[in-house]
């Protein structure tokens, strides 16, 4: 499965800051139809992104009936994001093979 889609991002501030786009609602139901097929345990979800230049591997967060893509150092800091920045995404969920 693969989405694009613009978001904004925004700043969890727990023992140390972490970034993270949410997935639009519509995106979110999309995945939300195939998560059993992608998900390893605890609900989250693996996913290749692009965001500009930069292609990461990550899982995406469920959250409040959605998801939340995290944005490590190695991917904010190149493409110089920051919190409250819209950033557009091209992801691909990766389905698990039984």
């Amino acid at each position: 499965m693969q989405l694009t889609f613009t978001g904004r991002v925004i700043e969890w501030r727990g023992p140390a800051p972490y970034y993270f786009v949410p997935v639009p609602d519509q995106e979110s139901a999309d995945i939300g139809e195939v998560a059993r097929m992608a998900t390893y345990g605890w609900g989250v979800i693996p996913v290749e992104a692009r965001i500009g230049a930069i292609v990461f591997t990550t899982s995406l967060f469920p959250k409040d009936g959605g998801y939340l893509l995290p944005l490590k150092n190695a991917v904010r800091r190149p493409e110089g994001l920051g919190a409250g920045d819209d950033v557009r995404v091209e992801m691909t969920v990766r389905l698990q093979v039984p």
